[in-house]
């Protein structure tokens, strides 16, 4: 089984950023846990602050992978280009946020990824990729 993570803007700053929203521990560490934790299942990461590299990444793995697991970040409230591009992919798609989205800002409440994918899964900080990765198993 194929999946990839998929993280947008700032998510490189995990661990350094608003720890009281998104915890102490940066991603690259994590990644190594999930990969040791799911060693059956061939696990790749991609991160990109640009709104262009995420939608060609999507386009890239979109009908080869088993799964895609997406936090597109700030994006996943603006980008109707990011909810077009999962919508186009045939790879299902697991949106994952690391806050819980309904006890932040109004505009954060509403993305244009969650109609197109599989699921969503808000507020489980950086257990929600773990969650998600559970999903397809």
């Amino acid at each position: 089984m194929k999946i990839i993570i998929v993280n947008g803007p700032n998510l490189n700053l995990l661990g350094k950023r608003e720890q009281e929203i998104y915890g102490n521990q940066d991603f690259d560490s994590y990644f190594l846990q999930l990969k040791n934790q799911f060693s059956n299942v061939e696990l790749t990461y991609f991160q990109s602050n640009v709104e262009g590299e995420i939608i060609n990444c999507l386009h890239q793995v979109g009908f080869n992978y088993d799964g895609v697991i997406l936090n597109a970040g700030a994006y996943s409230h603006t980008s109707v280009a990011i909810g077009d591009a999962v919508a186009a992919i045939s790879t299902p798609v697991v949106e994952v946020h690391i806050s819980n989205l309904a006890a932040r800002e109004e505009f954060r409440q509403k993305t244009f990824i969650a109609p197109h994918a599989k699921g969503v899964i808000v507020g489980f900080g950086l257990r929600g990729y773990e969650l998600a990765i559970k999903s397809f198993l």
